[in-house]
């Protein structure tokens, strides 16, 4: 599934990799000085954590649906939980519901441990089927 996100641009310049786990995907944002927002703390950008959040979603959906186009949007909603401190970031995402058209998904990212969550995303993502 890597080389999904190997084809989307903004996935290729946060460094995001992936592993899997049976059909579970875990992406990992290494951390990069270019991903820090707020340099005083230092703290993690809020929008490269989401970033990162919604692209491990289309990556889940993508890897459990391979037939179907790349996953779009309908809405996302990101909680911001605790500072991201400057070290790499994991996330792994769920999806709690798939029909035909919808899939209703669930990530959370972490850092060093994964009861503690920096962010969580829940999002809708239309499903369309492959026209080529």
């Amino acid at each position: 599934m890597s080389d999904l996100l190997d084809r989307l641009p903004y996935a290729r310049f946060l460094g995001l990799t992936t592993a899997s786990e049976g059909q579970s995907l875990t992406v990992t944002m290494p951390f990069d000085v270019k991903l820090v927002g707020n340099p005083v703390l230092p703290a993690l950008h809020g929008g490269s954590t989401a970033a990162m959040l919604e692209l491990t979603a289309v990556a889940q959906v993508a890897a459990l649906y391979p037939r179907l186009q790349l996953p779009r949007p309908i809405n996302v909603t990101v909680a911001y939980l605790r500072s991201g401190r400057p070290v790499d970031v994991h996330a792994r995402a769920r999806i709690s519901k798939a029909g035909r058209r919808v899939a209703h998904v669930l990530a959370e990212a972490w850092q060093d441990d994964e009861s503690q969550p920096i962010a969580a995303l829940t999002a809708h993502f239309l499903m369309a089927e492959d026209d080529r």
